[in-house]
């Protein structure tokens, strides 16, 4: 079946657009005009998410209907790449390098000071929308384990005791 046959396909359509930026609906619109539209799925995913932070379920849906793939296959690829984050992510991303060097030097020990002191998990986000905790395999400056890099900064040397100020720091306004 066409959708655009549909009897409510207008106001599908309208909805769909309405939950869109409209570049990513004029890019999903290209995308369509090319052969085997469904091949530009994770290319529009990306600009979904480069653009509200995170791909929520509305935005999903919509890719669905505009790109005329089943929901279920947007969603399957959202979920199965490690990319693409279905949540809000917070204001700082808080990385806890756990590889080897960093873990011999009490990474594990950094993690709990931060789960501790922010009441949430690695995947999670704080309820202010501030912080999110994550855990990295390796963020390839073991010279400096234990590290913590928070949105682009590197953290060298961190201990437990220290993550309390950090955070402080980071939530202080900025000096006049």
């Amino acid at each position: 079946m066409n959708p655009a046959t549909t009897d409510n396909w207008a106001q599908v359509e309208a909805a769909a657009q309405a939950a869109l930026t409209p570049e990513i609906v004029s890019f999903i619109a290209a995308c369509r005009a090319k052969p085997h539209p469904e091949s530009h799925l994770i290319a529009v995913l990306h600009r979904v998410q480069e653009h509200f932070g995170y791909l929520g379920q509305a935005q999903m849906d919509a890719v669905a209907q505009l790109l005329r793939v089943p929901a279920a296959r947007v969603s399957g690829v959202a979920t199965f790449y490690h990319y693409f984050r279905l949540q809000p992510r917070g204001r700082f991303m808080i990385n806890v390098c756990m590889g080897t060097a960093c873990y011999v030097k009490g990474a594990d020990r950094v993690a709990a000071r931060f789960r501790e002191e922010l009441g949430i998990d690695f995947g999670q986000t704080t309820t202010d929308g501030q912080f999110s905790l994550h855990d990295a395999a390796c963020l390839g400056t073991c010279g400096l384990a234990p590290v913590v890099m928070i949105n682009d900064k590197v953290y060298p040397r961190v201990t437990p005791d220290q993550v309390p100020g950090l955070l402080e720091s980071l939530t202080a306004p900025a000096p006049a």
